[in-house]
């Protein structure tokens, strides 16, 4: 399984939000060459997380995007399923039985890797990847 470029450029764009610091905005063009995003893709990707409630957009000459709610309460899961969807290893783990094969022995491997994945992702925070220096006040 390999998430989509879409979603690797998302959990960049909020990485790179979230070390400079509390309630501090970027230009998604400042974005886009800090992390060599294609600028007319990080827009349709700042789109998205907006939508989701992750990113906050401001217009205008002082404008910019910014995190939404701290990077301590902003997953890997919630970037990833904002862009991709659900998380979804196969067809068979999504609980509607359009499996063909109901008697398969993998359904329960497909099931708690799929579980393994999302808790993994649902435990693992944007802060986690700050520098000390920027979790601890001056």
């Amino acid at each position: 399984m390999q998430i989509t470029r879409q979603a690797d450029y998302a959990v960049r764009a909020i990485l790179y939000l979230a070390q400079l610091g509390p309630n501090q905005k970027a230009a998604t063009s400042q974005i886009a060459e800090h992390q060599e995003i294609p600028l007319s893709f990080l827009a349709k990707i700042v789109a998205q997380l907006s939508v989701a409630g992750l990113l906050q957009t401001m217009h205008g000459a002082r404008g910019g995007v910014m995190l939404a709610r701290p990077p301590e309460e902003i997953t890997l899961l919630d970037v990833v399923e904002a862009i991709d969807g659900p998380i979804m290893l196969n067809e068979c783990v999504n609980g509607d039985d359009d499996c063909p094969m109901h008697e398969c022995p993998m359904r329960n491997v497909w099931n708690a890797a799929q579980a393994d994945l999302v808790a993994r992702l649902q435990a693992t925070n944007f802060a986690q990847f700050l520098k000390p220096a920027l979790l601890t006040p001056n």
